[in-house]
């Protein structure tokens, strides 16, 4: 069997992952201990991200033509791939707070939603909350007034009743 047989479906795997995600980040896993990558690798798949490393190449293959082609001139060294296909700032975020416990650990660059970070703009994007969290925080901040005049009105109307 010729080794680009070999290679087909590894390449087809990573085009598969890369179907429908809405972002990417490439990490520097060189340095970490077997615990950590196995704690990295825990912390990514509770996230719901695909967090796997395949060799430089099979990934340049697989990303020739997308969106996520931009990201190719990063592949240089060991280096694993996160993706996700729900949340687009979660790898950046999984993989910022992992790399505070472990500093070997290094964003390469990554494309969320389609646009191409360097390792400064994906550490800005690490710190973007979670959608879920911001529509928490924005319902949290309607309600605010809301529940800050029903009391305002209900001590009038107690206050209305002592006289």
């Amino acid at each position: 069997m010729a080794k680009v047989e070999l290679k087909a479906p590894i390449v087809e795997e990573i085009k598969a992952n890369l179907e429908g995600a809405k972002s990417v980040v490439l990490v520097d896993y060189l340095g970490l201990t077997v615990e950590q990558d196995t704690n990295l690798r825990r912390a990514t798949r509770e996230a719901g991200l695909i967090y796997k490393v395949y060799k430089n190449t099979m990934v340049k293959r697989a990303i020739e033509g997308t969106e996520f082609a931009e990201i190719a001139k990063d592949l240089e060294g060991p280096t694993a791939v996160a993706i996700s296909k729900e949340d687009a700032t979660a790898p950046a975020r999984v993989v910022a707070n992992f790399a505070k416990t472990a500093p070997k650990l290094e964003m390469k660059s990554g494309i969320v939603e389609g646009t191409y970070y360097d390792a400064e703009g994906i550490k800005v994007i690490s710190q973007i909350p979670s959608r879920e969290e911001l529509l928490s925080r924005l319902l949290g901040s309607l309600q605010s007034p809301i529940t800050n005049l029903a009391r305002v009105i209900k001590q009038v109307g107690e206050q209305k009743a002592e006289a």
